[in-house]
C-alpha cells in the first residue's frame, strides 16, 4: 500500500494543478451537457464535490464508530438534489478545492493507528474497506473523472 502522507500530497498536487486547469475551460464547455442524461464537465465536477462530501464523512465517522458506518451514496440523486448545472463555474471549483483541501486535512491528522478501520460503502450487501483504502481509491476516482473533464489527463484505468 500506498503511505497515507503519499496520498494526501498526490491529492493536494491535484487539486491545485486542475482548479487551475478547470478555471481555464470556458463557461459554455464547462456547462454543455453532451446530452440530456449526461452530465456536463459542471456536473462531473459536482460530482466529485459530492464524493468528496461522503468520503470525508467516512474518513471521520470510521474512526471513531466501533462498527463500520454504512454510508452511502446515490450518485445521480446528490449531483440533481445540489443544482450544480445551476452554479456558477468559479463557484463549483472554489468548492471542489475547498473539501478536497478539508479531506487532505484530516488524512493527515489522522493518526495511522486509524488506518485500518473500515467503512461500509454497500448499498444492498456489505462492502467493508480499510480507510487507507478508501483514500487510495479516492484519489483514483478523482483521476478517473478528470479525465472525463480534461481528456487525457491521467493514464488510469477505474472500475
Amino acid at each position: 500500500m500506498v503511505s497515507m502522507k503519499n496520498v494526501t500530497q498526490e491529492l493536494s498536487e491535484l487539486i491545485a494543478e486542475y482548479a487551475a486547469k478547470f478555471n481555464d475551460i470556458s463557461d459554455s464547455e464547462f456547462s454543455n451537457k453532451p446530452h440530456p442524461h449526461k452530465w456536463s464537465k459542471k456536473e462531473v465536477v459536482g460530482h466529485l464535490i459530492d464524493s468528496a462530501q461522503n468520503n470525508l464523512r467516512r474518513f471521520i465517522v470510521s474512526q471513531y464508530e466501533a462498527q463500520a458506518p454504512n454510508i452511502v451514496y446515490e450518485q445521480d440523486f446528490w449531483v440533481k438534489a445540489n443544482g450544480y448545472q445551476r452554479m456558477k463555474k468559479d463557484e463549483v471549483i472554489t468548492l471542489w478545492r475547498l473539501i478536497n483541501e478539508r479531506i487532505c486535512a484530516v488524512l493527515n491528522a489522522m493518526p495511522e493507528s486509524n488506518y485500518t478501520k473500515q467503512s461500509n460503502t454497500g448499498k444492498t450487501e456489505v462492502q467493508l474497506h480499510s480507510l487507507e483504502w478508501l483514500a487510495e481509491d479516492y484519489v483514483k476516482h478523482m483521476k478517473h473523472h478528470v479525465n472525463q473533464i480534461i481528456p487525457g489527463s491521467f493514464n488510469i484505468v477505474y472500475k
